[in-house]
């Protein structure tokens, strides 16, 4: 079975299942898995280290599927930013023809993409992000709800309001993200308005991963209730896993600390090495509240089948033996 929306039409895939950026964790070996599997991965573009790095992770991954792939480019404000327009470029030259864009004001870039063909996928956490993103052009949004990992936007506004109340205003193609990890939540987001679902922390916890086992294990461990929101102070929400780090950095925000203050302790060098040697307090690492129904570790093709033919059978039995014809006579 395969379940076709207008996402799936858009992009090429099979499935309306898509594994977006991940910072340290979107690699050529878990997107091609996904891509493989008839699902749209993401190359996290940021976590090479230059251009020249992201254009082999490219041509590694064209190397390991020969199906369609993205890339994510996130723009995020900072003191000395990476060259974005160089990454872009490095993504244009390579011949992707998928960008998935998340940050503030990506209009330039969204711009140069629409030149070269690129179809653009804009992360928003909002309605009325999702419709300016519309305005800006982008091809298809992916909406973000408060249970999601990384950051949620501050309006704090979940998935079950988000995504019907996104579906009722914007027009373009739309995935819906944040809490979903099973043919539920798929079929869910499919019955509110989605096209397609975007996950992280679900595809976190798969064999290809590249992340350490020991944390992939803390992820079947943890439940709905182990994430900590960090930077609430800050007006700058990010959700990550709870571990000894996020709570100082919550308890840190009581007190008043500033970015300053906690700087040390959410080190991005710390996060990656989390990741390395799954060691869970070595610093900060983003997790959702879907950890509550993560139980295993399968690999990415096993995943989406299973997401897929469940799928089928909550839509075509589950749900169908729920309508009943009416009865009631003159």
């Amino acid at each position: 079975m395969a379940l076709k929306t207008r996402f799936t039409e858009l992009v090429g895939i099979e499935h309306p299942i898509v594994q977006g950026g991940m910072q340290w964790v979107g690699r050529a070996e878990l997107v091609a898995a996904v891509a493989n599997a008839g699902g749209l991965g993401f190359i996290t573009a940021l976590t090479q280290p230059t251009p020249d790095a992201l254009r082999d992770e490219i041509a590694r991954c064209r190397a390991l599927t020969d199906k369609p792939f993205g890339v994510n480019l996130t723009i995020l404000p900072s003191i000395n930013p990476p060259p974005y327009a160089e990454y872009r470029q490095a993504i244009i030259d390579s011949g992707v023809k998928i960008v998935e864009t998340a940050g503030n004001k990506p209009q330039e870039h969204v711009d140069e993409f629409k030149k070269h063909g690129v179809i653009v996928v804009h992360k928003c956490t909002s309605v009325r992000h999702g419709l300016s993103a519309e305005r800006m052009g982008v091809d298809a949004i992916s909406i973000d709800g408060f249970e999601c990992a990384g950051h949620p936007g501050e309006d704090d506004v979940p998935g079950l309001i988000l995504i019907p109340a996104a579906a009722d205003k914007i027009k373009i193609p739309m995935i819906a993200s944040g809490g979903i990890g099973d043919a539920r939540g798929l079929v869910a987001a499919l019955a509110l308005g989605a096209e397609g679902v975007n996950m992280g922390t679900r595809f976190m916890c798969t064999k290809e991963s590249p992340i350490h086992e020991a944390i992939k294990q803390q992820i079947v461990a943890n439940d709905e209730r182990s994430t900590d929101l960090i930077f609430r102070t800050m007006h700058n929400t990010s959700r990550v896993a709870r571990n000894e780090i996020s709570r100082q950095v919550v308890e840190l925000e009581k007190q008043g600390a500033k970015f300053e203050d906690v700087r040390e302790l959410v080190a991005g060098i710390r996060g990656r090495s989390v990741y390395e040697v799954g060691d869970n307090d070595a610093g900060i690492w983003s997790a959702g509240q879907v950890q509550g129904l993560i139980h295993d570790i399968p690999s990415c093709a096993e995943l989406i089948s299973r997401m897929v033919s469940e799928a089928e059978a909550i839509i075509s039995s589950r749900l169908a033996r729920m309508v009943v014809k009416s009865t009631v006579s003159a």
